[in-house]
């Protein structure tokens, strides 16, 4: 891919006439009404906490179009918060920047969110790794001696996470979960993670995809708790090649890694302004992304 064929990227979203709610690292969320919520994936990506100058082609679509397939997915497990991803069902008002919005937006109910992320790891990695190095534990939990970087453990844990106010994640306890949205809630959310994402993570093994870790959140809506934000993507989630797995080290990935990589050879200081991306990254990036859409899905990205 050259960057003569590379798609446009979308970074900014411009909708003069409509109340932006909130906006993210990667998206921009819009208030359609009192009760829905217009969530628009853009082709923003971050690294290291900030957003880099670079656009990756289609990220935003992949992102949208895998949260949609795995609502479904689940939708007997979880309700989710999404009401419909077809533009040509939005409220008028949202009808004329249709163009923009196709294949990676979503309308959905506004919910009262849970302000913690549900963090569920099938494998040792990323901050789990750096952890149980110095403790033995991940969250308080106990963990078997001796293992090695990207190693399977022997079940899947449940270690929740806050979004601190400098942005940072930041691993507590079950116990501290607890002190924070009470036992009975936080009890339901840790069966409700676990319970998805083995369902998740069988489905993907056998499509050659290693889950190795991933984030969910969840909101209140008039439906009860449902499943909201993004599920499952190469953003929320480490998604490996299972043909390429070789515990021990750090794992070849679906995900942004590739980007992490790049920066780390280029030794920026992780300080503003973030670098731009050569086109060769950012296509790459951008073929690792509709690559994991394909093999989860067995489609194609929807223009």
């Amino acid at each position: 891919m050259t960057s003569h064929t590379m798609p446009p990227v979308l970074l900014h979203t411009d909708f003069p006439d409509l109340e932006v709610w909130a906006s993210g690292k990667v998206r921009d969320i819009y208030r359609a009404d009192n009760e829905r919520l217009l969530f628009v994936a853009t082709d923003r990506i971050s690294a290291f906490d900030y957003v880099l100058a670079t656009g990756i082609p289609e990220k935003g679509k992949v992102l949208t179009q895998l949260s949609i397939f795995w609502f479904d997915f689940l939708k007997n497990t979880v309700q989710n918060h999404m009401i419909t991803p077809d533009v040509n069902d939005y409220p008028p008002q949202l009808q004329r920047y249709s163009a923009e919005l196709r294949g990676r937006s979503m309308l959905v109910a506004r919910a009262e969110m849970v302000p913690i992320e549900c963090v569920v790891r099938g494998y040792i990695s990323g901050s789990a790794w750096k952890e149980y190095q110095q403790t033995g534990k991940v969250c308080g939990i106990d963990l078997p001696k001796g293992l090695k970087e990207s190693d399977k453990l022997p079940e899947p844990i449940f270690t929740p996470a806050t979004k601190a106010a400098s942005g940072h994640d930041e691993n507590i306890s079950f116990a501290d979960m607890i002190k924070r949205a009470g036992r009975q809630e936080s009890e339901r959310l840790r069966d409700l993670s676990l319970e998805i994402y083995t369902r998740a993570a069988n489905y993907a093994a056998a499509r050659g995809i290693i889950i190795a870790d991933t984030k969910f959140e969840f909101g209140h809506t008039a439906k009860g708790l449902v499943l909201a934000d993004e599920v499952l993507t190469p953003d929320s989630s480490r998604f490996w090649p299972a043909d390429r797995y070789r515990p021990g080290a750090a794992q070849e990935s679906f995900d942004k890694q590739y980007v992490r990589d790049y920066l780390e050879k280029i030794h920026w200081n992780k300080q503003p302004p973030a670098p731009a991306l050569p086109d060769e990254v950012a296509a790459r990036t951008s073929e690792k992304y509709v690559e994991a859409y394909r093999r989860l899905t067995g489609s194609e990205l929807k223009a």
